[in-house]
This record gives C-alpha cells, sequence and structure tokens, in this order.
C-alpha cells in the first residue's frame, strides 16, 4: 500500500478511537463536552498518531495496542493547541479553518476543555484494555508522554516561546524551544508505539528515539516556513502570525532558504537513523519526507 491510503486508514482508525473516549455530548456538563469534542473532533494532520501507529508497524506491534497511546498523544496535542490559542498565549482567532476553542465557546469553558483533555490522555493509558498487557511497559508510556508535555517538553518549550517573544534568540535557544514545544510530544509517540511491541532491542528503541528527535525539529521548521510561505486557507491558521506579533522562528533567524536546507537535512539525518529496520519501517521513512513536504 502507497502512503496516502494508508494515512487514510490510519487517520480513520485514530478518529474512530478519539470518538469512543471523548464524552458524549448530552452528558453533563454538556457546554464542557461539547467544548472537547470540538476542540478534537473536524481537522488536524493527526501527525502524532500517524507516528504511533507506522512506528508500530516498524516493530511488528498489533495495531490494536497502539490505539491506546495514538488517541493519548493527540488528545495531549489538541488541548496544548486549545490552550495556546487563549488570549494569554498566542491570542489565536483560527484553528484548523474554523474559530479557535475560546472564540466558539469562552475563555473559561476552553480552559475547562483543555484541563479536561489532558487527564482523559492518561486516562486512556492507565485503563484502555487493549493496549499492552505488561504494567512496566504501560507505566513507561505514561511516564514518556507526562515528560514530553510538561517542563521537560511541551510545555517548558512554550514558556521559552512566550519569554522570547520580540527578541532575536540565538539558533541554539530556538532550536531548544522547539525541540521541547514541539518535537519532545512527536518523539513521544514514536516511543510509545515502541513500547507496545513484544521485543523492541536497546538499539532499535535508541534508533527511534534519534528519528523523533530529528524528524520532531524538522517537523516544526516545516512549521516555521509555512507561517511565512503558507496559505491561510490551506494551513487552516493565520498566515504571517509569528511575524505580526515578532515571534522568532527559523526563517526570520537564518532565512527561507536555510530553513528549507536544515528541514532536508534533518529528515534524511531521520531516515539514516532507521536504516536498520527492514522494509515494515518504509512507510515511517516516508512519512518523514512528507512531513518537510506538507503543505498545511
Amino acid at each position: 500500500m502507497t502512503l496516502e491510503p494508508l494515512l487514510a486508514q490510519y487517520r480513520e482508525r485514530v478518529e474512530g478511537v478519539l470518538d469512543r473516549w471523548l464524552p458524549d455530548l448530552h452528558q453533563t456538563p454538556r457546554r464542557l463536552h461539547a467544548a472537547m469534542r470540538y476542540a478534537v473532533v473536524g481537522g488536524g494532520k493527526r501527525v502524532r498518531p500517524l507516528l504511533v501507529y507506522l512506528t508500530g508497524q516498524a516493530v511488528a506491534a498489533p495495531v490494536e495496542r497502539l490505539d491506546g497511546p495514538a488517541g493519548a498523544v493527540e488528545l495531549i496535542h489538541a488541548y496544548s493547541l486549545v490552550h495556546d490559542d487563549l488570549p494569554a498565549m498566542d491570542d489565536d482567532d483560527l484553528r484548523r479553518g474554523r474559530p479557535t476553542c475560546h472564540r466558539a465557546f469562552d475563555d473559561a469553558t476552553a480552559i475547562l476543555a483543555g484541563d479536561a483533555l489532558q487527564v482523559l490522555a492518561f486516562q486512556i493509558l492507565a485503563t484502555d484494555p487493549s493496549m499492552i498487557d505488561n504494567a512496566e511497559r504501560r507505566i513507561a508510556m505514561v511516564r514518556i508522554l507526562a515528560t514530553g508535555s510538561g517542563t521537560a517538553g511541551m510545555a517548558g518549550g512554550q514558556a521559552i516561546d512566550l519569554a522570547v517573544e520580540g527578541q532575536a534568540p540565538d539558533l541554539d535557544t530556538l532550536e531548544l524551544m522547539h525541540r521541547l514545544k514541539t518535537g519532545a510530544l512527536i518523539g513521544a509517540s514514536v516511543q510509545m508505539a515502541a513500547c507496545s511491541a513484544d521485543r523492541v532491542s536497546e538499539e532499535a528503541f535508541r534508533a527511534l528515539e534519534r528519528f523523533g528527535e530529528f524528524i520532531g525539529l524538522a517537523f516544526q521548521i516545516q512549521d516555521d516556513i509555512l507561517d511565512v510561505e503558507g496559505d491561510t486557507a490551506v494551513i487552516g491558521k493565520t498566515a504571517g502570525a509569528d511575524s505580526a506579533r515578532l515571534k522568532p522562528n527559523y526563517p526570520s533567524l537564518v532565512g527561507l532558504d536555510a530553513a528549507k536546507v536544515r528541514a532536508t537535512q534533518l529528515c534524511e539525518q531521520a531516515v539514516a537513523a532507521i536504516d536498520g529496520f527492514d522494509a515494515k519501517a518504509d512507510p515511517l521513512r516516508n512519512l518523514a519526507r512528507y512531513i518537510i513536504r506538507r503543505d498545511h
């Protein structure tokens, strides 16, 4: 199967997973549940769940074991977008081609929706009966997702992002911000999938860790590039928002051409990191290439 049909298949699968775990709209408190569903359902590339499924395929993990971590990491990502879009953070009005959660509902409901989505992610890892029947592996997945979401990951990266707004940080600071804010959760997706397999050697796990690190940074650099040359109607959020808020990004520091070269280099490093894997990893390699070619 070529990449696009496979991605469509896994996107459809994770949509079903998310629908099953999200609270029903008719359950009280209805407005909060509606905001949670609004934030998660109805768009999104689902790159993090795709990384879970394709990494799992590369290490021969049964697909049903991957549904839990795939859904959990997407819920963490969705909660982060809800909170990042708030007036106290990035103050965005558009996400995935429609009003942001706090615009569609209100600030307080958006905050609660993000809180509830974060908790639901860990509830899945703790209780999903289809995941690997190994307590040590499941605890490892909780640790991986928590680390990727906290001050050593996504939240820490967002704090750096807020601190350097309006400044001109050096490249090392920018890369650290990107590795934490975006790369850590992408890396967590890969690592949780590896934990879902019956057997993954230490060497293979480390190779996948390196893959996640490289492709996580490449993903964010491509996002920076799209902020400069993307179309709002295509990328689903306001193009040029970084420049308007004087937020530093890769093209603003090194130039657009150099940013594209860096993204390509990182993609090549990611693919090279899993060179020792067999053909089952080909879709994962192709996803890495897709990540730096995407237009949204």
